[in-house]
């Protein structure tokens, strides 16, 4: 189904080699890295990066040359804003290698301490781009990356308006999914298993990929968004196996990270299609409206959702502060 809700008709998958090539006849496959080489190798179709695949991807000495290049165009009157600025330009200067070697969108996280900040999120996002301007990249190549706080949400709704598509992280619950619908967001990225891991760990159990709470909360979020003709792409991320992507086979896009990729190059299972826009049209999906009460509310009722949010804020920005130190070093 394309973003206009006009439904393309689908290549048969099963006709094909490897598993990989099954999946991407349904869906949009997205390389979950930073890595410039694993992008090269997998040819995606777009490219997802936040602080701690940043992280990983500066530690790394084939990176050398575009770290101190960035590094050393960056701008400020005090090391910290020097500090500050030199992280900017290196995600972007990842960013803009990235849309180099994919057709697509490239994400590019905003700064997660300021996850309740909605005028310093704008600030932020709007520095991305006019760097991304500065090295020939269109706006329209890039997904700002923002947490899916409520004030992230109203940041997006702004940005949108502007022009600017955003890609809203670290979504866990049905009503995040419902307000950034709501606010026009591009698309949003569920975190499949890192729900997963909350409920097996409260609930001391296994799960099947049927019965994934993870899988089972990106179905309904997909059939909701279908049924009511909201745009927003709907992207699975944060996967812990290949059984659990090819339970969302037919998402509108899928951020897979490369040993994922890879393991599904060498396998030839048929990836029959769970998710489908037609069938969710004819649902019976009652609408529902968001205001902040309510986002707050159902936040609050649930458990997973807001541990999972906080975690991954302080995470995200605990890989930041390793970039930081890094850049602080070299400078």
């Amino acid at each position: 189904r394309t973003r206009r809700g006009i439904f393309a008709s689908r290549p048969d998958p099963n006709r094909m080699a490897n598993t990989r090539a099954k999946l991407a006849a349904v869906t949009k496959i997205v390389a979950d890295t930073g890595d410039l080489d694993s992008i090269k190798s997998l040819a995606p179709v777009d490219a997802t990066t936040n602080p701690s695949l940043i992280f990983a991807a500066v530690s790394d000495p084939k990176f050398a040359e575009l770290v101190d290049a960035a590094i050393k165009s960056a701008k400020g009157d005090t090391t910290e804003e020097k500090v500050v600025d030199a992280v900017d330009r290196l995600s972007v200067a990842f960013g803009t290698e990235i849309t180099k070697l994919v057709p697509g969108y490239v994400s590019t996280e905003v700064d997660a301490r300021l996850s309740f900040d909605v005028e310093a999120t704008l600030n932020k996002a709007r520095k991305i781009i006019g760097l991304y301007k500065e090295k020939g990249v269109d706006k329209s190549r890039i997904l700002i990356k923002i947490a899916s706080t409520w004030e992230g949400i109203q940041a997006a709704r702004v940005l949108e308006q502007e022009g600017v598509t955003c890609n809203m992280t670290l979504l866990f619950n049905f009503y995040q999914a419902v307000a950034c619908a709501e606010a026009k967001a591009t698309l949003i990225s569920p975190f499949v298993g890192r729900i997963l891991d909350w409920y097996k760990a409260a609930n001391k159990k296994e799960y099947s990929h049927e019965e994934d709470p993870g899988v089972l909360s990106v179905e309904k979020i997909y059939n909701y968004y279908k049924k009511h003709g909201h745009a927003t792409i709907v992207m699975g991320a944060s996967f812990r196996s290949s059984g659990e992507v090819l339970a969302l086979a037919g998402c509108d896009r899928l951020t897979i990270a490369p040993k994922l990729l890879l393991e599904m190059d060498g396998m030839t299972a048929d990836v029959p299609l769970r998710l489908d826009a037609e069938k969710a049209m004819k649902m019976d999906i009652p609408k529902v409206t968001c205001d902040e009460n309510t986002f707050r509310w159902e936040m609050n009722e649930d458990a997973m959702a807001t541990e999972k949010l906080a975690e991954g804020i302080r995470n995200f920005a605990k890989d930041l502060v390793k970039v930081e130190n890094i850049v602080r070093a070299k400078l």
